[in-house]
C-alpha cells in the first residue's frame, strides 16, 4: 500500500517539474491546485480499495462510480494556460451547458451554405439566359439585314423582271403631286 502511494505521490511532482522545465509560466497557486489534486487522487484511490474491498464492486462499478465523481463544475475563472495545460475545454459539463448555442450555429452554417448554393444556382442562370438572349440579339440582327436587303428597290425591280405574269412596271416618269383644295 505505501508503494503505491508512494507512486502517486511521484507523480504529480513530475507534472509540475516538466512544466517548469519547459518554461511555462506555473503560479504557485496552479501548483499548489496540482499537490492538492494529487492528494485529492491518493485518497479517491485508497477509498477505492477500501471500498471493493468491503462491497465486493466489479472493475466496471468502480470505474462508473469515479466517473460520475469526477464531473464536478468547472470554476468560472479558467484562465488560457490552464486549458492549454489540462486540456478540458470540452467537458460534458460545457457541452451541456452550451447545447443550444452549438446548435444554433450550426443552424445558421447549414442556412449559410444553402443560401450560397442557391445563389450560385441562380448566377449559373443568368449567364445561361444572358447567352441565349446574346444569340436571340444575333439572330434578330442577321433577318433585320436580310429583310432590309429584300426590301430595296433593284431587289424588287430584278423580281417583277423575272416574274412572268406581272402586270407591275418601273415607272417612265417622276411622280406628280396632286393637291387638293379644302
Amino acid at each position: 500500500m505505501k508503494k503505491e502511494e508512494n507512486n502517486i505521490e511521484s507523480k504529480p511532482k513530475l507534472v509540475v517539474e516538466a512544466a517548469t522545465t519547459t518554461e511555462q509560466a506555473v503560479t504557485t497557486e496552479q501548483t499548489a491546485d496540482v499537490k492538492e489534486q494529487a492528494a485529492d487522487v491518493k485518497e479517491q484511490v485508497a477509498d477505492d480499495k477500501e471500498q471493493t474491498a468491503s462491497e465486493g464492486l466489479t472493475l466496471k462499478q468502480v470505474i462508473e462510480k469515479r466517473a460520475t465523481e469526477d464531473e464536478s463544475p468547472r470554476s468560472r475563472s479558467q484562465s488560457l494556460k490552464e486549458v492549454l495545460l489540462f486540456g478540458d475545454l470540452f467537458n460534458r459539463e460545457v457541452i451541456r451547458n452550451q447545447i443550444w448555442l452549438i446548435l444554433l450555429v450550426t443552424f445558421f452554417t447549414i442556412i449559410y451554405i444553402s443560401n450560397r448554393y442557391s445563389c450560385q444556382k441562380d448566377l449559373i442562370e443568368i449567364d445561361q439566359l444572358q447567352k441565349e438572349l446574346q444569340e436571340a440579339k444575333y439572330k434578330s440582327l442577321s433577318v433585320s439585314s436580310q429583310l432590309t436587303e429584300k426590301c430595296r428597290e433593284s431587289h424588287v425591280l430584278e423580281q417583277l423582271k423575272n416574274e412572268e405574269g406581272c402586270e407591275l412596271k418601273i415607272a417612265n416618269q417622276p411622280p406628280y403631286i396632286i393637291y387638293i383644295p379644302q
